[in-house]
């Protein structure tokens, strides 16, 4: 155990750094063009969980886990072959498939927009397996044997099902004494939570989850909606001032004492293609804030969830606070720069960007 400047005692080693627990989802990418229009797709493996294991594994070269549910038919075989491919070990709760109604491996639909025209999200989770997944479904003390340093879930898979939720509590009360550093990403989703209570019961179960929580990602929106914090008095001057969420923490933590570190994003959208982007973090009271850099977009999804694994990243091996921030901000960055929801950076060039790096061509 070390004790580190973030309050915490992050185990040094570990079978696994990272371990997280979410639904394993494909996403249907027809590229600029929309839906309607679309004659072919890009079939891109995600999951806001399972990002944060894939992208820690693949670029930052971590041992990492992911719980999940597994349907038997191929497009479950695709989406497994891909969490191979990135390097996550699988620890899986197996659904048969009936050949006509499921249970199903969840399917989004994401067009990336273009200009002026937003990117468009929506879902089929008809019967998705990893809603059906509950407490006692997975053998924790077999997971954690040699050792997790690290649990992570997130606010999607929270709102699926009742079960779901309870299951998230029940795996971080297991990793709480287990040792393991506990993270949680809101991510709050307000057409997943319509289907499963709306926001009253949003706030109740994030309330019962964040209770075991170190470190928490969300945005001002999810701090609101998810946590049911009140909106800010004073309006931000722009989406890049981080003064208005730095305020929203003192409430956070005054509901919840034991969280050590908050951080979220911060973007501003110009276009679809053109964002400012920074990220702020709040560290048992002090407060550390990124650069701003001007992005390029290619794919905006998954960018929130590439600055979480950056930072927790920086965490894990023993970075300042300041330091962790910039590798979480320039991964996130980075990570809007290619197709799709996981990485394709090495861990040299998000250091290189961290830096102050620019985008010369590399000979």
């Amino acid at each position: 155990m070390s004790t580190s400047p973030y309050g915490l005692n992050i185990p040094s080693e570990g079978a696994l750094d990272q371990l997280s627990l979410g639904a394993l989802v494909h996403r249907l990418d027809p590229g600029i063009i929309p839906f309607r229009k679309a004659t072919e797709c890009h079939i891109h493996v995600s999951g806001g969980e399972f990002n944060t294991a894939a992208n820690l594994a693949d670029c930052f070269g971590l041992k990492t886990g992911i719980a999940s549910a597994m349907v038997d038919y191929p497009i479950g075989d695709l989406i497994a072959e891909r969490v191979r491919a990135m390097g996550v070990k699988p620890f899986y709760k197996h659904f048969k498939h009936n050949g006509v109604t499921g249970p199903n491996m969840a399917t989004v639909y994401s067009d990336r927009g273009q200009g002026v025209r937003a990117p468009v999200v929506f879902y089929n989770r008809c019967n998705e397996a990893a809603a059906q997944l509950k407490p006692g479904d997975f053998d924790w003390d077999a997971i954690f044997k040699g050792g997790v340093r690290w649990f992570h879930s997130g606010g999607i898979f929270a709102a699926l099902s009742e079960t779901t939720a309870e299951l998230i509590i029940e795996g971080m009360q297991v990793a709480k004494a287990h040792g393991a550093v506990v993270s949680f990403d809101l991510n709050f989703r307000e057409k997943l939570w319509k289907i499963s209570g709306g926001e009253s019961r949003a706030t109740s179960v994030v309330a019962r989850i964040v209770k075991n929580v170190d470190v928490l990602i969300g945005n001002e929106e999810d701090l609101q909606k998810g946590l049911g914090i009140p909106g800010p008095e004073v309006a931000a001057k722009s989406k890049l001032d981080p003064s208005v969420f730095i305020e929203m923490i003192n409430t956070v933590v005054e509901k919840h004492p034991q969280v050590k570190v908050v951080a979220t994003t911060l973007r501003e959208v110009h276009s679809t293609n053109h964002h400012s982007w920074g990220a702020v973090v709040w560290v048992n009271g002090e407060v550390h804030v990124s650069p701003t850099c001007e992005l390029n977009v290619v794919d905006r999804v998954g960018g929130g969830d590439g600055f979480g694994s950056g930072l927790f990243y920086g965490m894990l091996t023993g970075e300042s606070p300041a330091e962790a921030l910039k590798l979480g901000w320039a991964h996130g960055a980075l990570l809007t720069t290619f197709p799709g929801d996981t990485t394709m950076a090495t861990v040299d060039q998000v250091r290189a960007f961290a830096k102050g790096g620019s985008a010369r061509i590399q000979r």
